[in-house]
C-alpha cells in the first residue's frame, strides 16, 4: 500500500512551494529513501490539484463534466505533473539500470554533441625524441595526424502515458509496470548493442580512415594479436597465456610496448563459477622440475563479470551455442570500449493541450529516450579467449 501521506505533501506545498517540495521529493527518490511504489496516482491528484478530489471523480464518465487538465481555469497542475514525472523516470531508471546489464557498467560513457566522431589522438614518438639538447625547441606531438572514427549514433524512445482509468481506478503499479518495462526495453537494447561491439560482431574499430576488425589471431594478418583460440578458462595458466599477447603488443606508432595492464574478465554465465573458483582462489599450485609448489594466487586483483546475455549474443552472431559457451574476455573495458552518448536516458513531459486526452483519455505522457552508440577506442586493450 502506498505509504506516502499525500496530505502532508499539500501542506509542505503551501509552505514550501512547487519547485522545494518537486526537488524535494525527487532527491528522495535518488536517494532510495522514497520507492516509486510507496506513491498513488488517485492520492497525489486529489492532494495536489485545487479541487483534486472532485477532478478525480469528475473522471466518471457518467458524470460527463469532466475537463481536460490542462484546460480547466485556474488549475495549476505542475506539482502532481512534476512529481508523477519524478516518480516514473525513477521507475524507468531503475529498469534501465537492470543488474543483469554488465557490459553497460563496464565501458566507458563519451558524452558528445557529434553524430559519428573524429577523435584525434597524439601521435606517439620514441621516447628519444623527448631529449632537448641546450638552445634546442622543445618537439612538438602531433595531434590530428592520428585519429579514429567512430559509428554514427541511434535515438531510441519509448512513451508512457497515463490515462484517465489509471488515476480513476488508482492503477498506479499498472503505470509503473510499464514505466519499468520502457527503461528495461532501453537498458537491453544497449546492452545488446554494447556487447555486440565487444564480442566483435559489428565492425566497431576505424583509424585512420581504415576500418579493421576487433580481433586478430596469430597468422591472421591482422595489425595486433588478441584472438586467442583453443585457450578455454580453465585454470590460472589459461589467464597466463592470454597475459603473454598483452605482453607482445605495441604501439605501431612509436613501436614502444603499450602501457597496459588486463584488470577485468568477462565470462558468459556458462563460465560463472568457473570463473570465481579460479579468481578467487587463495592460492595456486605450479610444477617446476617435477616438484608441485603453491603460492599465492596471482589473479587476485582481477575485477570478475558474468553475463547473462553474453552467449546469447554470440550464438546471435552465427557460434554455435556450445562454443560461445567457452567465449571469454580479459583486459581493460573502460580503454577498450566507450559508449559515445549524445544524451542519457531522459524522461520529458508532453506538452499542454495534447490531443490525446479527448482522443484516448491520456491525461499526460511521459516520453523516455537516449541516443548514442558504442565504439572501439583501442582494440589491443581487450583479448578475447574461447575453447575452439
Amino acid at each position: 500500500m502506498p505509504t506516502i501521506c499525500c496530505r502532508e505533501l499539500r501542506r509542505q506545498l503551501e509552505l514550501d512551494g512547487t519547485q522545494a517540495v518537486v526537488g524535494h521529493v525527487g532527491e528522495a527518490l535518488r536517494r532510495g529513501d522514497l520507492r516509486p511504489e510507496d506513491f498513488s496516482l488517485r492520492d497525489l491528484a486529489e492532494a495536489l490539484l485545487p479541487d483534486g478530489r472532485q477532478w478525480v471523480q469528475s473522471l466518471d464518465p457518467r458524470r460527463g463534466d469532466a475537463v481536460p487538465i490542462f484546460e480547466a481555469e485556474g488549475v495549476d497542475a505542475t506539482a502532481f505533473l512534476q512529481i508523477t514525472g519524478q516518480v516514473l523516470q525513477s521507475k524507468i531508471l531503475e529498469g534501465y539500470r537492470h543488474e543483469a546489464f554488465v557490459a553497460s557498467r563496464l565501458v566507458g560513457v563519451i558524452p558528445t554533441r557529434l553524430d559519428g566522431e573524429r577523435i584525434p589522438g597524439a601521435s606517439r614518438l620514441p621516447d628519444a625524441a623527448a631529449e632537448v639538447h641546450p638552445g634546442m625547441p622543445y618537439p612538438h606531438v602531433g595531434f590530428g595526424e592520428d585519429y579514429i572514427e567512430t559509428p554514427r549514433t541511434t535515438k531510441r524512445g519509448l512513451i508512457v502515458p497515463v490515462t484517465r482509468e489509471a488515476i480513476f481506478f488508482d492503477r498506479t503499479h499498472v503505470v509503473l509496470s510499464r514505466a519499468a518495462e520502457v527503461g528495461e526495453i532501453l537498458g537491453l537494447n544497449r546492452e545488446k548493442r554494447i556487447l555486440d561491439t565487444i564480442l566483435g560482431a559489428v565492425a566497431g574499430y576505424k583509424h585512420n580512415g581504415t576500418a579493421y576488425d576487433t580481433y586478430y589471431a596469430a597468422g591472421g594478418g591482422g595489425p595486433w594479436v588478441n584472438l586467442l583460440p583453443g585457450n578455454p578458462l580453465v585454470d590460472w595458466t589459461s589467464v597466463d597465456r592470454a597475459e603473454q599477447l598483452f605482453a607482445a603488443m605495441t604501439d605501431p606508432g612509436s613501436g614502444e610496448p603499450i602501457l597496459m595492464r588486463p584488470n577485468t574478465v568477462l565470462v558468459p554465465s556458462a563460465l560463472r563459477h568457473t570463473a570465481r573458483r579460479i579468481f578467487a582462489a587463495q592460492q595456486v599450485t605450479f610444477e617446476s622440475g617435477g616438484t608441485a609448489t603453491a603460492s599465492p594466487n596471482p589473479l587476485a586483483d582481477y575485477r570478475v563479470h558474468d553475463s547473462r546475455l553474453l552467449a546469447s549474443r554470440i550464438t546471435a552472431a552465427g557460434t554455435p551455442d556450445e562454443q560461445a559457451k567457452t567465449w571469454w574476455f580479459l583486459g581493460d573495458f573502460a580503454r577498450a570500449f566507450a559508449y559515445m552518448e549524445n544524451w542519457p536516458i531522459t524522461v520529458t513531459q508532453s506538452p499542454a493541450g495534447s490531443e490525446a486526452d479527448f482522443n484516448q483519455d491520456i491525461v499526460v505522457r511521459f516520453k523516455a529516450s537516449e541516443r548514442g552508440t558504442p565504439a572501439v577506442l583501442e582494440p589491443r586493450a581487450v583479448v578475447r579467449c574461447s575453447a575452439s
